[in-house]
């Protein structure tokens, strides 16, 4: 299956819509007269004033302490080298939606024209007293040390270069660990690296304050080894001399405990990884291809422990591990640098996390029954929501401990509250979904495989790992579509219901539709003419195990891609009604709406129903339900059929399912907004809570609300999910876009694991 990004793919992503990555929001109202002369003149003199009395006012009346540059001359990005400023900023930006995405902390990219070190530093120092941290980005060595050096020294702020430090901290959290499973000294063992750059320097320095000796460091350049008769080193290589005569990188190996790789892919083979010493620790980091592929050093050593920067491997060493969560602790004490202290802290925080047991959230993304510490968890998984909350305050108490805080944090477990409050332990639904999905792919039927946008979707799923499409159309309207577009599909199958060919299988789902039909007046003449249509041959294929998920909906209505699978495969048993639910993923977490597609005016039972269909759901997304039936009254306050009814059905949940968190009748703003609630309404259940899922009284509420929110809101979202049926068919809304039907694809992936 094809992993590869392609050109036109990147391109499409940066430029469609609105451009490039990252935009400003404002935060605070802006709709009257009146908020604009408080934003702005007059009523902005007034904290121009309070600030200019006193200069640390500046992070209590503006962004500066959330706001972090992320600045570059693009003179070392990525493994594309000296490309300069303009072509950098895709990547600067790339960098601050991480930031935002894992830490909430905000962002302005700021790309330099300038290579004199000089100029610079006085550029970067002239526009500091925006940020409240700066984050050195691709900027090549020597000068990234003397840069971030100067830097240090000269400003009040944490400043810190990635390329340097990001991998020396997560590494060096790996390398601990994988120490204490071997059962090997730090002060003892033997590390080859291969690399000589900015990070290599810095992962040996960390290394070095955790305890490894220099004299056991074998450092490699792209000239050989760094040691005592090269007079061709500069003054950041000469500290990393080795006192002995020259050797290769192969010789180096023999009897090596750890190896570091840092520099290209292929340079080591087989045979090193036999030569160095039991149980070798292997930390192939280089991009995209290790110095060793996994597989090849995994076969040629059972003992081994292995470490890439690959995300299809076990152990990744990645630096968003890191670099969001420091700053994160960093900006939250106002420490005026990131200092060893603070960075040992992280190491030790995110070695520590590893050996925790690991939430359900975690095994489900990687599609894993338990994740435990040992050789293939030596650092925790990227996607771990612990992470914010576990390396933040530990970098903040270090910063605290070693002076270099401003504001020191006193209440711990209100820190840690508003650190999972930040960005809410569910906003990671898509991300663990789709790794989920990836882990075992499964068969996906397209009834409209004709359509661009399906065939893009399924071609972004083939690419990913998530999916194996199965197409259904004539093949040469599909072939003419993948050759216009370039899409890669080519070990996709295509099937005609139409066509000759599959007069077998026609006949065989005919049976099938007949025997469940044919007291309901179909017969199988019928049965076979239906046959011919795709989403009745679609929903057969999933019914006899051809295909696991079924797709459609994209150029039909809702009712006519749903009704043959409601013939062909049918309700759960344990079901009554089934219902449409859609999710908005907002800052907070993901919210559930239902039922928003299926039922037009459900009774007391009916609701019921689809509450409790709705809540089962989403805990398999491991997300605890906090339930609200939505109605124009609240607790009584008015009286109607939709009031009564809601009244009625969340009666019969607490008496019959005490255990699901729920309340109702409420109104749509009292069921959102928890302050509201709290105020009006203290002794509802849902008191102090946040509520995710939001049950309508009847179709036109849910259709409408959605809908609405949909084309609002600037949200990720979801839907509609059909929910109840006995095998998973999942049915777009017509016109849902690419990324649209992608999730869908992916949410319909993981509904099968879920069965299963």
């Amino acid at each position: 299956m094809s992993k590869k990004i392609l050109k036109r793919d990147a391109l499409d992503y940066h430029s469609s819509g609105r451009k490039g990555k990252i935009e400003v929001v404002p935060t605070k109202p802006y709709s009257s007269q009146r908020d604009l002369s408080l934003a702005y003149s007059p009523g902005v003199a007034e904290p121009c004033l309070e600030i200019s009395k006193n200069k640390d006012d500046v992070y209590k009346y503006t962004s500066k302490g959330n706001l972090v540059a992320v600045i570059s001359n693009g003179t070392a990005v990525l493994g594309l080298g000296d490309i300069g400023p303009e072509a950098s900023k895709p990547v600067m930006e790339g960098k601050g939606l991480l930031f935002k995405i894992f830490a909430d902390i905000d962002v302005f990219d700021i790309e330099i024209n300038e290579t004199d070190i000089d100029k610079f530093i006085d550029t970067v120092k002239a526009i500091s007293p925006t940020f409240g941290g700066i984050n050195l980005e691709d900027i090549k060595a020597p000068e990234a040390f003397i840069i971030e050096q100067r830097l240090k020294k000269e400003l009040d702020i944490p400043i810190m270069h990635d390329d340097q430090h990001g991998t020396a901290i997560i590494s060096s959290a790996a390398l601990l660990n994988a120490l204490e499973i071997t059962n090997k000294k730090i002060n003892q063992i033997k590390i080859v690296v291969s690399g000589a750059g900015a990070s290599a320097q810095s992962c040996v320095k960390l290394y070095h304050s955790l305890g490894v000796k220099n004299e056991n460091v074998y450092m490699f350049d792209s000239k050989g080894l760094i040691h005592q008769d090269r007079n061709d080193l500069d003054k950041n290589k000469r500290n990393f001399i080795q006192k002995c005569d020259d050797i290769s990188l192969e010789k180096a190996f023999e009897n090596a405990d750890v190896f570091l790789g840092l520099s290209k892919g292929g340079v080591v083979n087989a045979k090193m990884i036999k030569s160095m010493a039991k149980n070798p620790i292997v930390f192939a980091l280089a991009n995209p291809d290790p110095e060793i592929e996994y597989d090849l050093a995994m076969k040629t050593r059972e003992d081994v422990i292995m470490a890439t920067g690959r995300s299809d491997h076990p152990n990744q060493v990645n630096n968003v591990l890191g670099f969001p969560y420091i700053f994160r602790g960093a900006l939250d004490v106002r420490a005026t640098k990131i200092n060893e202290e603070m960075k040992l802290a992280a190491v030790k925080a995110i070695a520590k996390l590893a050996k925790e047991p690991v939430p359900d959230v975690v095994n489900e993304a990687y599609d894993a029954k338990i994740i435990t510490f040992g050789r293939t968890q030596i650092i925790p998984k990227p996607l771990d929501p612990r992470l914010i909350y576990w390396v933040a305050p530990a970098v903040a108490k270090a910063a605290i401990e070693s002076g270099v805080a401003k504001e020191p944090i006193k209440d711990w477990k209100k820190y840690e509250l508003e650190l999972m409050q930040r960005l809410g332990l569910d906003n990671k639904l898509v991300r663990n979904l789709t790794e989920k999905a990836k882990r075992s792919p499964k068969k996906v039927v397209f009834a409209e495989a004709d359509n661009y946008k399906i065939l893009k979707a399924a071609a972004m799923a083939y690419e990913e790992g998530i999916a194996i499409p199965i197409l259904l159309g004539k093949r040469h309207n599909i072939q003419k579509i993948i050759d216009e577009y370039n899409l890669d599909l080519s070990n996709c199958e295509i099937i005609d219901p139409r066509n000759e060919s599959e007069i077998k299988h026609r006949e065989m789902f005919a049976e099938i539709l007949h025997e469940k039909r044919k007291r309901r007046g179909l017969t199988f003449y019928e049965a076979k003419k239906l046959m011919r249509e795709r989403n009745y041959y679609a929903a057969a294929m999933v019914e006899t195990g051809m295909a696991d998920v079924m797709i459609s909906g994209l150029t039909r209505s809702y009712k006519e891609s749903i009704r043959p699978a409601l013939k062909v495969i049918g309700i759960e048993e344990s079901v009554n009604k089934i219902a449409g639910m859609y999710i908005l993923i907002s800052k907070d977490g993901p919210i559930f709406f239902a039922d928003t597609t299926i039922n037009i005016n459900p009774s007391v039972e009916e609701i019921v129903d689809i509450t409790l269909l709705v809540a089962k759901t989403v805990k398999e997304y491991n997300i605890k339900p906090k339930i609200a039936l939505l109605s124009y009254s609240n607790f009584g306050s008015n009286q109607g059929a939709d009031a009564i009814k809601m009244r009625e059905a969340t009666k019969v949940l607490h008496e019959k399912h005490p255990e699901i968190v729920v309340d109702g009748e409420l109104q749509a703003n009292f069921a959102v907004n928890k302050e509201l609630r709290n105020d009006f309404f203290p002794f509802s259940l849902l008191s102090g809570q946040n509520t995710n899922t939001l049950i309508f009284p009847n179709l036109s509420a849910g259709n409408i609300a959605y809908k609405l929110v949909k084309e609002m809101s600037n949200q990720e979202t979801i839907g509609p999910i059909l929910l109840g049926m006995k095998k998973p068919v999942h049915v777009l809304q017509i016109g849902s876009s690419v990324r649209e039907i992608l999730n869908m694809i992916t949410l319909g992936v993981v509904d099968v694991q879920n069965r299963k």
